[in-house]
């Protein structure tokens, strides 16, 4: 099907469509899909159809596509529409996390994937210490204090936590946990990690961190547990009864990773029971919680909406990281961020 056949059955208002450029499959612009912002980098390489096009006329559309670029877990890369993209040859995830993603049926398609590690490591710190900082320090209650109508003087101030000086417990000293290692360093806190492997000794004089063999010597030892794994058989339910009830009570559960990770029923219990002080989480299972989820009424619970990466200039680099790997897999060349299935 020639590009000029195509370009009269999409959408009067889709993008101008040049004939060597290839075509790629996005779930949207705007709302909860590719920001507007960002629409200038895909254009530049790529003619694209939204999925709603798409599914006016599969049959149509199909036989082009080369490329499919998944931001937000959208569109899902479902069996039925991989099998109705023959000449796919590349899903572009845009993020670290690829859970949403079957990598070994994908894979054994022939077609590609790929994600978007190193640009969002910077951002994603960075949230992490904000929610570190917000729940220790009691800033939303300060801030609803601050603007009550009712508040008449200061003689209920909130009172937090100090981080100074504090122990900050890293589960997963990848890229992400190695830059929060980095930042909790100007807080003079001492950092204790655990990870599958042990960093270089250069990597840890660094950071000034030390190396738990166990997960549990963490849990014992620190003030902020700060899980950054990646979601995997291993890592589901990392946190649960037991690993909870082994954290100090005055500690600090904040979860940057996936919410699969933690048991959301047993932190509900830690932190009704004071089995911990408190939880800071940008992440749950599902996104969002139903309305009526007990952990949305717990005043010792802060939750963000998963915005660990929203900030434009981590967007933007994450939407050109996943133009550079899917022209790399259209063009037959290595694919800068690959992954493979292990």
């Amino acid at each position: 099907m020639s590009s000029s056949t195509l370009r009269l059955r999409t959408a009067p208002d889709s993008p101008v469509m040049e004939k060597d450029k290839p075509w790629a499959l996005i779930y949207k612009v705007g709302e909860d899909g590719l920001p507007e912002e960002v629409v200038p980098i895909l254009k530049q390489h790529f003619n694209f159809i939204s999925h709603k096009e798409f599914l006016q006329n599969p049959l149509l559309h199909g036989p082009n596509i080369q490329a499919m670029f998944s931001y937000n877990a959208c569109p899902a890369a479902e069996p039925s529409l991989l099998r109705s993209l023959p000449s796919l040859k590349v899903v572009s995830n845009g993020g670290v996390g690829i859970d949403h993603l079957d990598v070994p049926y994908i894979t054994g398609l022939g077609v590609k994937v790929a994600n978007t590690p190193e640009v969002v490591s910077d951002a994603t710190a960075d949230m992490g210490m904000a929610l570190l900082l917000a729940s220790a320090r009691t800033i939303l209650e300060g801030h609803r204090f601050a603007v009550d109508p009712k508040t008449t003087s200061s003689s209920l101030l909130p009172v937090g936590v100090e981080v100074t000086g504090s122990t900050l417990g890293i589960i997963g000293m990848g890229r992400i946990g190695y830059k929060l290692a980095q930042r909790s360093k100007g807080f003079d806190m001492k950092i204790l990690y655990h990870n599958r492997s042990r960093r270089s000794a250069e990597d840890e004089q660094a950071i000034g961190a030390s190396y738990c063999e166990s997960l549990d010597e963490v849990l014992r030892r620190s003030d902020f547990v700060m899980l950054t794994v990646n979601l995997s058989p291993e890592t589901k339910g990392l946190i649960s009864r037991r690993e909870l009830s082994m954290m100090k009570p005055t500690a600090t559960l904040v979860n940057i990773s996936r919410g699969l990770v933690v048991d959301q029923d047993a932190l509900v219990e830690a932190l009704q029971s004071g089995t911990i002080r408190a939880a800071a989480t940008d992440v749950t299972h599902p996104e969002p919680l139903p309305r009526d989820h007990p952990l949305l009424s717990l005043p010792n619970v802060l939750i963000t909406p998963h915005i660990g990466t929203n900030t434009m200039t981590t967007i933007t680099k994450i939407c050109q990281r996943m133009v550079d790997n899917a022209l790399a897999a259209v063009n037959g060349l290595p694919i800068p961020n690959e992954v493979k299935p292990k």
